[in-house]
């Protein structure tokens, strides 16, 4: 199989990739809230002084909780449909059926698990960090109005690592996948 830089796509492809995508980007949103108002009980502050007004359009009054929510979904769509048309471009052309779902699904549990992992590390290296009597690179965030720093800084690395951890994720996963497909291709007999 040749290398190409723009891969050529079959018509019949686009609609399975654009849901596989779109699945992504439900999944992803769906992490996304849920790691949110975890993150949100740990430092109110990091959304207050922070997330909400970096997503001030989405706010329409309802209450905080919410809010998170929100901002949740519109943090993390977009990592699950490009995560999503990326696996998609490996395991439509070669799978079909129920296969590519299995696929597919497979691969949004690697993402998902890599990134919890990169929420938890995150976690671990935030308990260390506030315990570093120099916090002097976070103090600007005092004029911000933020009174718990510890908590702030815990959060910023949660969600920090969280982004790195699905990055990684999405490598292994689309690794594992093209690993996966060539096999299938290997075991296909040439017509």
């Amino acid at each position: 199989m040749r290398f190409a830089l723009a891969p050529k796509l079959r018509w019949a492809w686009i609609p399975p990739m654009i849901g596989y995508a779109a699945l992504g980007a439900v999944i992803a949103g769906v992490y996304g809230v849920i790691h949110d108002q975890v993150t949100y009980s740990i430092s109110p502050e990091y959304f207050t002084k922070m997330k909400f007004i970096q997503f001030h359009y989405a706010n329409f009054g309802f209450p905080r909780r919410v809010f998170v929510a929100e901002v949740g979904v519109l943090a993390t769509w977009w990592v699950g449909f490009f995560g999503g048309w990326f696996m998609a471009r490996i395991v439509v052309p070669v799978f079909e059926g129920a296969a590519r779902m299995t696929y597919i699904l497979r691969g949004f549990a690697i993402m998902v698990a890599v990134a919890f992992l990169g929420s938890f590390t995150g976690y671990l290296l935030g308990l260390r960090r506030i315990n570093d009597p120099n916090m002097s690179n976070w103090t600007a965030y005092y004029s911000m109005g933020v009174s718990d720093l510890k908590s702030f800084v815990r959060v910023a690395y949660i969600h920090n690592a969280s982004y790195v951890g699905g990055l990684f994720g999405l490598l292994i996963a689309l690794i594992w996948l093209w690993r996966a497909s060539r096999r299938a291709l290997s075991r296909t007999p040439i017509q």
